[in-house]
């Protein structure tokens, strides 16, 4: 009969540990937007600093878990300052629905420069091998050697002064060869036509000569 009594009060002590627990629980629920602009904020993890439990928003912003009483719980996500809560105590409906107003942190990262080198010895080499550009004197004289200013003649089209003195100069020889025309027209200045009438008068000279 004494063992009997023993187990019903500690069956009765382990019913009234369970009742007090399941007494502190509440069901935590709750959406979560952003301050400024009144946006949901997707995938939020909410840890309870009560028993390291971490939990996640969906992406609506969307929460809901077991929780207890007086449990502190965080709310975290990248881009955004840590937001603390407190689950109240003595709850009659031991269901506790909040709106969560999270505002978004601007972090300055330190500058980080990059180097294409994965170690000093290959950029060592690199810089040994490296050629260096030229001055603007060596510049200068690569653009005025004859080479380049050839190439540059015969690719580069002809500008107004040029297209003048060459028609200038055409012009000039289509006078002169009109004018060398007109000279073969007149027999007084045909040079072949004066060494035919000096050879005639030679011949005449022979002919008396001879009579």
């Amino acid at each position: 009969m004494k063992h009997v009594l023993i187990t019903l009060l500690f069956i009765t002590g382990l019913l009234g540990v369970s009742h007090a627990q399941e007494k502190g629980l509440v069901q935590f629920s709750g959406v979560i937007y952003n301050v400024d602009t009144n946006a949901v904020v997707p995938y939020v993890s909410i840890t309870n600093r009560s028993n390291n439990q971490v939990y996640y928003a969906n992406y609506k912003g969307y929460f809901s878990f077991v929780a207890r009483e007086r449990d502190t719980l965080v709310f975290s996500s990248v881009g955004y300052r840590r937001e603390a809560l407190i689950i109240p105590a003595d709850l009659p409906d031991k269901k506790y629905t909040v709106l969560v107003k999270m505002k978004m942190e601007a972090i300055n990262l330190p500058i980080v420069r990059v180097f294409p080198w994965a170690s000093m010895d290959e950029f060592n080499r690199q810089f040994l091998t490296m050629k260096v550009a030229d001055d603007d004197l060596e510049i200068a004289k690569k653009n005025l050697a004859r080479d380049n200013l050839l190439a540059m003649t015969m690719s580069l089209p002809r500008d107004g002064k040029e297209i003048q003195s060459m028609n200038f100069h055409n012009n000039h020889i289509n006078l002169t060869n009109a004018n060398m025309n007109q000279r073969g027209a007149n027999p007084l200045l045909d040079p072949i036509k004066w060494g035919a009438f000096i050879q005639q008068i030679l011949q005449g000279d022979r002919s008396r000569n001879n009579n």
